[in-house]
């Protein structure tokens, strides 16, 4: 039997003028290219039973966004199961992050499929700041339960 696919990561929140925003990265890869619902995440990745989600949601906002992950407050957001299988687990920390300072990492992949070319892309495309009704119509469906339980904390 194949072991459960777990991901953990780090949801950065700031206090916008309209309330709550959060910062989430599109999906990079041709799969992604040119969708915009569903094709926003929580920067995140998988993780092994060596290591614990917190600091696996960390160690993939790093490798991620280039960037070193924020200190504050950790509030936990729970677990979202989505509909490939994976299951998610998450935490919000308030800060603050210029979007185009981040340096995403890669990944390769065959691509076109067959061809025999591995070519590399980013692991995020593109990072952005979104309140949290705009954040609801472009993230992982899965995922917008993490936004909810977000907005029962903010004040």
């Amino acid at each position: 039997m194949t072991p459960a696919r777990r991901s953990a990561g780090l949801l950065l929140y700031r206090r916008g003028a309209h309330g709550p925003e959060v910062l989430l990265g599109h999906m990079g890869g041709p799969f992604f290219a040119r969708r915009d619902a569903g094709a926003w995440t929580v920067p995140k990745g998988e993780y092994g039973s060596d290591e614990s989600p917190w600091a696996a949601a960390r160690r993939e906002f790093q490798e991620e966004l280039g960037l070193p992950p924020p200190g504050g407050e950790a509030v936990p957001l729970g677990e979202v199961r989505q509909a490939g299988g994976k299951t998610v687990t998450a935490w919000a920390v308030e800060g603050d992050l210029d979007p185009a300072a981040v340096v995403p990492g890669t990944f390769s992949l065959e691509w076109p499929p067959r061809s025999g070319r591995v070519q590399e892309f980013p692991e995020l495309d593109r990072v952005a700041w979104f309140p949290l009704d705009r954040a609801r119509q472009v993230i992982v469906r899965a995922q917008t339960a993490f936004l909810d339980r977000l907005a029962e904390h903010s004040p």
